[in-house]
């Protein structure tokens, strides 16, 4: 497995394109906080069994409460240029 650190800047700038490459490449990036923590971003297959997703749903309330929020709630396009 390929881990890439990436800075947090970076991140910011290009939302977009960092995730992009993280799912094309399948690497995970491990981003460097501004108070060093780090954060680890990694690709998910949807066609394969993800236990992460499966452990979460059947033993985290607030999970699910989450994912049915979502669930229920008009989807929205991915903005490139959110401005934030």
């Amino acid at each position: 497995m390929v881990i890439n650190t990436i800075p947090l800047s970076r991140l910011v700038t290009d939302p977009r394109g960092t995730l992009t490459e993280c799912a094309e490449t399948g690497e995970t990036f491990i981003v460097e906080m501004p108070d060093h923590r780090l954060i680890a971003i990694q690709a998910l297959d949807p066609s394969e069994d993800d236990s992460l997703l499966s452990d979460l749903l059947e033993s985290n309330e607030a999970f699910k409460a989450l994912v049915a929020k979502s669930k229920a709630s008009a989807r929205k396009p991915f903005a490139a240029d959110s401005g934030n």
